[in-house]
């Protein structure tokens, strides 16, 4: 992430949500939550103009196959929240999420954002347009300067009570003594019955298209993981892995148009683990 703007990656996340048009799942805080700039854009290919020259006919082609993948991973992730019903929500590098405000299952839930001071800014003054349906308590984090679990103190997240972490789209852009040293913090913040929920990337071909994407945005991918180191990580943390799926698996289960779009996409996988012990 550039310093001083937001994540781009969370903006092309969100605007595959707002494009995202299928039986299964519909955004409508998406929109609102983009900047004007990508606002446009997606106006522009709902109003089906013809692509602007090469680049933005290929970004076009990958917000088309985004919004079905968007379409596989939501899902996914709301089913595994809504089944945890957890009385604390944290959604750890929270971009432009918009479960708080368009989910009325967490009218009792305390949903805390976290995320670096510069996109949380940036997320905050365009969500106050929209209504929250939770309580939502903005949780900026700057992990060179910042202590994520002295931060979730000061926020009012309490440790004694089962908690929802949801970490989607974000382990990959770490280390992975980062991610292990995060996965320590969620472990002593989870009360027993407590869950986590992973979207990591798995070692596949594709990841050298996606890596140089990414990384032209300021956001190097930077760890993998097979389906049994996760596990062991998760476990290593008091965690006991329930579900492990890739978004292909995901996808199958769903839409003709869904199904086409995420056959390939077998690097992206949704770990769903459960708290066990302390």
């Amino acid at each position: 992430m550039k310093p001083g703007h937001e994540s781009q990656t969370a903006v092309l996340v969100c605007q595959g949500r707002a494009l995202a048009d299928a039986p299964e799942f519909r955004d409508p805080t998406a929109y609102p939550l983009l900047p004007e700039s990508a606002r446009a854009q997606v106006d522009r290919i709902r109003a089906g103009e013809p692509p602007r020259g090469l680049r933005d006919r290929l970004k076009r082609f990958y917000l088309a196959r985004q919004a079905k993948i968007m379409v596989a991973r939501t899902r996914a992730i709301d089913a595994g929240l809504l089944a945890a019903a957890s009385p604390q929500l944290v959604i750890l590098g929270a971009g432009l999420d918009g479960r708080a405000w368009r989910m009325p299952e967490l009218r009792d839930v305390v949903v805390f954002e976290v995320d670096h001071p510069d996109s949380q800014k940036a997320k905050q003054a365009r969500a106050a347009a929209l209504v929250p349906e939770a309580r939502v308590v903005f949780v900026p984090v700057d992990f060179e300067r910042d202590a994520l679990d002295d931060q979730l103190a000061r926020a009012g997240h309490d440790p004694t009570r089962p908690t929802t972490w949801i970490w989607e789209g974000v382990v990959m852009y770490l280390t992975p003594a980062d991610v292990d040293a995060t996965l320590a913090v969620i472990a002593r913040r989870s009360a027993p019955t407590s869950r986590l929920m992973v979207l990591y990337h798995s070692p596949a071909v594709l990841l050298k298209i996606v890596g140089p994407i990414v990384r032209r945005l300021g956001e190097p991918l930077r760890s993998v993981f097979t389906a049994e180191q996760m596990r062991a990580l998760l476990s290593r943390h008091g965690f006991t892995v329930v579900s492990d799926q890739d978004i292909r698996t995901i996808g199958a289960a769903m839409s003709r148009e869904v199904r086409e779009s995420t056959r390939p996409i077998t690097h992206m996988r949704i770990a769903t683990a459960d708290r066990v012990r302390r």
